[in-house]
């Protein structure tokens, strides 16, 4: 049977893996160390998406202003760096999708917003040589909705975008596949729910509810 894709290039945080609680976890740890309130899991849930130091900026009473940001931004990193692996979890179905990808010959790869020590760190835990590549935010490669990381994966796995595929979770996953020039497919079991995805651009006949109706579309 011919199939539509070679490869498949996925976000993480809410798409393979549920990191809110670390996430939450941390956020919180860096702002009580620095005196500030603390933040619900729906709270945090609508801050991420755009890197960690986006995440900083929407937790932190003005912004980039506030005079402790760059300590906040650094107590995250190191404090997040020691526990993303307390309560974060592939969300069900995704081992045994990365498993049947893997055995079928599909290139599969990571692109994210977060951090790239903690990409690499949780592919490795996580996926070992399920994922071929893990790509997440770094200085010299602007971050998602840009395309950069998405092609970093596309000359490293050596495919061609038209037989690829982006899956993600949020709005910034829908505009990075339109940049990239590639398909997109968008998840509503992650950090965005589908009424959401739709209202920002996501068509019905791309946002899958489970991993049953994204494998569908990947065969």
């Amino acid at each position: 049977m011919n199939r539509r894709y070679d490869a498949v290039i996925f976000d993480l945080d809410g798409t393979l893996l549920d990191t809110l609680a670390d996430l939450t976890n941390a956020a919180n740890a860096a702002a009580g160390r620095y005196g500030f309130g603390s933040y619900t899991l729906d709270e945090i849930c609508g801050f991420v998406g755009n890197g960690i130091r986006k995440l900083i900026e929407r937790m932190l009473p003005d912004g980039l202003d506030n005079p402790h940001f760059d300590e906040v931004y650094t107590f995250f990193c190191e404090y997040y760096g020691k526990h993303c692996m307390d309560e974060t979890e592939p969300y069900p179905g995704v081992m045994s999708l990365l498993d049947y990808l893997h055995k079928e010959g599909y290139q599969v790869a990571i692109v994210s917003n977060k951090a790239d020590f903690a990409v690499k760190k949780l592919r490795d835990v996580y996926f070992g040589d399920l994922v071929a590549a893990a790509i997440g935010e770094r200085e010299g490669c602007r971050r998602k909705p840009f395309p950069d990381a998405v092609w970093q994966a596309l000359e490293e796995l050596q495919v061609e975008r038209e037989r690829a595929v982006y899956v993600g979770d949020s709005d910034v996953d829908f505009m990075t596949a339109q940049n990239a020039g590639m398909d997109g497919i968008l998840v509503s079991w992650g950090f965005r729910s589908r009424e959401f995805l739709l209202s920002h651009g996501g068509r019905p006949d791309q946002i899958v509810a489970n991993v049953n109706e994204l494998k569908k579309i990947l065969e």
